[in-house]
């Protein structure tokens, strides 16, 4: 009772990370200044970046079709889809604590999908111990 209910908070987080990320990283590569999302050029100024692109294209792959791809496992119960949990929690997490240093500024949003990683990296320790 307790693992499913674990699996349907990880499953939900990872698949609102993902469908976020995909929706996030389409529009910047897409549109590159960031307008399409309201991201200002200005946040790029003290990053590698000249515009959204390369951004874009890993928010795509590592947060949205990585946590879609965990998400999967998950759903299908995969034999150590936990270890896939915790490594999207890594990601999203690592990937929030690199953006807020490159644009050297926190967002709200920061919080929330710094929380959001934390809390897979949890589920993901939690759900790889034997039940």
């Amino acid at each position: 009772m307790i693992k499913q209910a674990l699996d349907t908070l990880a499953a939900a987080l990872l698949l609102l990370n993902g469908i976020g990320a995909l929706y996030g990283g389409i529009n910047l590569i897409l549109h590159r200044d960031g307008s399409s999302i309201q991201l200002s050029p200005h946040w790029l100024l003290h990053s590698p970046f000249t515009d959204y692109l390369i951004p874009g294209i890993i928010l795509f792959v590592a947060n949205g079709l990585l946590s879609i791809s965990a998400f999967t496992a998950l759903i299908m119960q995969l034999k150590n889809y936990a270890y896939f949990v915790l490594a999207q929690g890594a990601i999203l997490t690592g990937w929030i604590v690199i953006q807020m240093y490159l644009i050297q500024t926190v967002h709200p949003l920061h919080l929330i999908l710094g929380c959001m990683g934390l809390t897979l990296i949890i589920l993901g320790l939690i759900l790889s111990k034997k039940y």
